[in-house]
């Protein structure tokens, strides 16, 4: 599978990032472990997760997506299969964000006792805290890169004046930069990404790895009706979508599928794909059916036609 490069950094990663926030939550080890095995079985390379994930579950601490992929990669040996890459700063006990350096150093190694390893190949900064001044969070990663503990750093939910500030802090002070930058983004959700980040990612050549890449499930054409929310845990969130638009874009969706054989999820992620800011979006699977759903998106070139047609239909 061909392999992007994450940013200016040294990561080259196939075109599809596994987002592991259901590992702990939705889906147990056995079956994580089977999601994982069947994603490098594929070829993909890129693992996200966060030392929060997933906390929200009651009964659980947070730190378990972290704890079953150490136990996965303990039991498979495939850490030099792997792009690694967690985030800091959303897993403080009380709610509350934390980007400071005391806090980032002393999370970093709680985030690499449960991945059971000895480096984090892109570390990133999970939720801006506008009261620490980048200087501080990007002396913290300074230090990491210099100590082998993390490769690359990569920020996420940051605003454009915040991230355009790190960057230029990064060249002043040379310090290491944000190589990757995580919004929100989708066929669905696209304005505020195209119009804000977009250019200032691909101005600066920072990898993009879009999360809610298949807008909490909407994309993969699941829920059309308010009968489908019950279908999951995930699905009252969808509501927001049941509108004119949202239908316009399944039509799409289903258009497309129809002409490449495929299935809207696939079409979803590779419209994506296309685009010239974007690394790998982040999707999770709950079953190995799933990912196989998700992978096939990763060897599928949608021609200029189709892209038209999807472009349409969303236009925002």
């Amino acid at each position: 599978m061909n392999k992007r490069r994450i940013g200016r950094s040294e990561l080259l990663v196939a075109p599809l990032a596994l987002g592991s926030n259901v590992f702990g939550w939705t889906i147990d080890e056995a079956t994580s472990f089977q999601i994982l095995d069947g994603f490098v079985a594929a070829g993909c390379n890129l693992i996200d997760t966060a030392d929060v994930y997933s906390r929200w579950k009651p009964g659980n601490q947070g730190g378990e997506s972290e704890t079953i992929i150490g136990n996965w990669l303990k039991k498979t040996g495939n850490r030099d299969k792997i792009v690694l890459a967690t985030k800091v700063g959303g897993g403080v006990s009380d709610g509350q964000k934390d980007i400071t350096k005391a806090y980032i150093l002393k999370a970093v190694e709680t985030s690499l006792q449960r991945l059971q390893t000895d480096h984090i190949d892109l570390y990133q900064t999970h939720w801006d805290v506008e009261a620490t001044p980048v200087e501080e969070t990007l002396e913290a990663y300074a230090q990491l890169v210099k100590q082998g503990k993390v490769r690359t750093i990569g920020a996420s939910n940051f605003s454009a004046p915040r991230l355009a500030e790190s960057l230029a802090v990064s060249a002043k002070r040379r310090y290491p930069r944000y190589e990757s930058y995580q919004p929100n983004y989708n066929l669905y959700n696209r304005e505020d990404f195209e119009k804000g980040w977009e250019p200032l990612c691909l101005e600066n050549q920072v990898g993009v790895i879009p999360y809610y890449s298949l807008a909490s499930g909407f994309l993969t054409g699941k829920y059309r009706s308010e009968a489908d929310l019950s279908k999951s845990v995930r699905g009252e969130g969808n509501r927001k979508y049941l509108n004119e638009r949202g239908f316009r874009i399944l039509a799409a969706l289903d258009e497309v599928s129809a002409q490449y054989k495929s299935n809207p999820a696939s079409v979803a992620l590779a419209w994506l794909m296309a685009r010239p800011s974007i690394t790998a979006p982040i999707a999770s699977a709950t079953s190995v059916a799933q990912l196989e759903s998700l992978v096939k998106a990763a060897r599928l070139t949608l021609g200029a036609k189709a892209i038209d047609l999807l472009n349409e239909a969303s236009a925002y």
